[in-house]
This record gives C-alpha cells, structure tokens and sequence, in this order.
C-alpha cells in the first residue's frame, strides 16, 4: 500500500506541475521554397501549459495573421522565458480578446502579482470566474508593467497606500470553564 500511496503522490505532482502554466517563446517561418528562399521569420510570446500547447498556438494566430499553416512552416525554435525578478510585487496591464456566447469583447484588466506568468493565471482564473470564459477562446493582445501612477483600477489602486490589518476581537486561549465572559477588544 505504501508503494501505490507513493505513486498515487508521484501521478498528483506531475499532473498539478504540468497544469501550471509557462511562458515561451516561439520562432517559426514558412518552409523555404524556390518562389520564396528566405521567408520572414515570426516571433510570439505564448502562454502554455507545455511546449506542444505553445506550438499549437503558435501555428493558430499566425495561421490567423498570415498566409501560413504547419503543413506549409517550420517551428525554428521554442524556449521557455524565465521571470527575471520574482521578489517583488508587480502591478500588470493584461488587453485580451475573448469569445463568449454573444460575440467577440474586449477587455482590459490589472492584476498585481510578482511574475507575468502568475498575473496571467489570475486573468484565466477571473475570466472563468467572472465571464466564464475558457482558456481556448481567450486571446492575449498584451501585457504591460505598470507603475502605481498608471494603475486605474479601484481594486489595485488601493493597495498603493500603507496597508493594515489590524487584529480585532482577538480571543485568547482561557480556560474552558469561568465565570466571566472573555473579552475580545484589546
């Protein structure tokens, strides 16, 4: 049992590291032929959960963009773009495009979060939440690092100033039986 409880672990880890998503970067062109020798070649920064999903995406936009599709290209190169600073806290500017039951939107929202990668989760999680967008409709315009000056939003707006969180009606641990009631304002 220890043995199948280990790997029951070993399945769970993999399977929550492998829903994280990643931030790559992908380089593919259209296959040289003899009309075109050097075809231009495009760059996307695309957010998946693995290297197949983000040359999957890849090939969807630039299929949208341009005369091109995997049959016709070539992926030159895939790498994973690390966040450069995780220890500090961030505020990002995500423009997206999504698909909902009624058409085609457009959205701006802003997110604090210490990574583009974490930011970028949040923005599934609220799409999902709040307009129950999926994953596959949404598309990513851009995304910026703000200042707090840029910010406009109410809700990020108001963690610029000096936060509290003050501890009121504190119970401290007493005895089980008294015989006086506790007090909780200190």
């Amino acid at each position: 049992t220890d043995d199948l409880v280990l790997l029951l672990q070993s399945v769970l880890f993999i399977t929550m590291a492998e829903t994280k998503i990643k931030e790559y970067q992908v380089v593919g062109r259209k296959r040289p032929s003899e009309t075109q020798p050097e075809p231009p070649i495009y760059r996307m920064r695309i957010f998946a959960r693995d290297e197949v999903k983000a040359k999957s995406r890849f090939w969807y936009f630039l299929s949208r963009f341009h005369k091109m599709k995997r049959t016709t290209g070539e992926i030159l190169a895939v790498d994973l773009i690390p966040e450069l600073d995780v220890t500090t806290i961030k505020n990002y500017a995500i423009w997206i495009r999504y698909d909902s039951r009624s058409g085609t939107h457009n959205l701006y929202k802003e997110f604090r979060d210490v990574s583009r990668v974490g930011a970028v989760a949040q923005m599934y999680d609220d799409m999902a939440s709040r307009h129950r967008g999926r994953a596959e409709s949404i598309q990513i315009i851009d995304i910026k690092t703000l200042t707090d000056e840029e910010t406009k939003r109410p809700n990020i707006k108001e963690f610029h100033t000096e936060i509290k969180f003050p501890l009121i009606h504190r119970r401290l641990p007493a005895r089980r039986f008294t015989n006086r009631r506790p007090q909780t304002a200190f």
